[in-house]
């Protein structure tokens, strides 16, 4: 059984998350303890149990330790499977937990599989701390169609803090061959792109982000497109998102409206991103590369990225990696600085 310490590095759910998918694809079993350590409330929140509920569905697992609040998990899988597979952030408490995390867990081990795959999952789409759909849909899909594995997401219903509601679907074509991936340089700026959304709010908010968001990046000389939507949900919420296209990849950056928060610091926050990863030389961008190295352990050969930042987020993906796998692993660059990440199975 690998033993995991779930207050290294981070110290948040990303470390159970990503045990949890590799556990499912290589059918070892794992124990963790001090889930979610460094965080205000410890242990397992509803979208951290729907996150390990939903792994249990895919990998046929044993499990002790699944309820709220627990620090510590045994997980088994016996053998993972595919079909539909329904899963409710706020099954156990009424919760916006992120959909997008839950996702994230199960999509490397379904990518394994011989069938297609459906999910359904409710929840937060567009919440603090967490990817958005958008994010996952339009700068993680892509990338992993170059890994060999096709995604495809709808969305219903947009779910926001501290509501929920979202609904999102997604489905697994898995991957015949797993081509190692080099991604040193991205390439020209091609173009931004982007929607400023609200659900069940006045529409010149997403007006204002939308134009504030236009004369940030017009002063650097960037023509944004960015496109006004009012979203289907039963909560309220704001959302500017902004896609900058390269020659080689996209990168994706976002920020959320909240009570007392002005629109323009909405598109201030995105804008800021965007300009910081446009000032670096970084193929990917921070949140790309901590999500795609899992994946790149599986490849045939090694892989070669780099990111504008090197996040702790990334260096606690790669230990996590290396507890499961004989992989080795060459981080170039410190934390907080630009990077270049090499992953060369054995």
């Amino acid at each position: 059984m690998v033993r995991i310490d779930g207050a290294h590095g981070e110290g948040g759910g990303q470390v159970l998350r990503t045990a949890l998918a590799l556990s499912c694809v290589l059918g070892k079993p794992f124990a963790i303890k001090n889930i979610r350590a460094a965080r205000k409330r410890p242990g397992l929140q509803p979208q951290h149990l729907a996150a390990v509920q939903a792994a249990a569905a895919v990998g046929r697992a044993e499990v002790q330790g699944a309820e709220l609040s627990s620090p510590t998990v045994e997980f088994r899988p016996t053998g993972t499977r595919a079909g539909a597979l329904l899963v409710d952030v706020a099954e156990s408490r009424s919760s916006a937990g992120s959909v997008t995390l839950v996702l994230q867990t199960i999509l490397l081990p379904l990518s394994f599989l011989e069938q297609v795959s459906t999910v359904t999952v409710t929840g937060g789409t567009h919440v603090p701390w967490s990817p958005s759909l958008h994010y996952l849909s339009d700068i993680v899909a892509p990338l992993l169609s170059r890994l060999g594995v096709r995604t495809e997401f709808t969305i219903t219903s947009w779910g926001w803090y501290p509501r929920g509601g979202g609904r999102v679907s997604a489905r697994i074509t898995p991957a015949q061959e797993r081509p190692a991936l080099s991604l040193s340089d991205r390439g020209r700026l091609l173009r931004v792109s982007g929607i400023s959304a609200v659900s069940n709010l006045p529409d010149h908010i997403a007006e204002r982000q939308r134009d504030r968001a236009r004369a940030v990046l017009g002063r650097s000389g960037i023509d944004a497109q960015i496109d006004v939507l009012s979203a289907p949900s039963t909560g309220r919420g704001s959302f500017l998102f902004l896609r900058a296209e390269f020659e080689n990849l996209s990168a994706g950056f976002g920020s959320l409206g909240a009570i007392g928060k002005r629109a323009e610091e909405v598109a201030d926050e995105a804008c800021t991103e965007l300009l910081s990863h446009l000032h670096a030389h970084g193929a990917l961008d921070p949140h790309l590369a901590d999500q795609v190295v899992p994946w790149l352990a599986f490849c045939r050969g090694t892989s070669e990225i780099t990111t504008s930042r090197v996040t702790r987020h990334l260096l606690t993906n790669l230990w996590v990696l290396q507890q499961f796998m004989d992989v080795a692993v060459e981080v170039n660059g410190n934390e907080g600085a630009e990077g270049r990440i090499i992953i060369r199975p054995r």
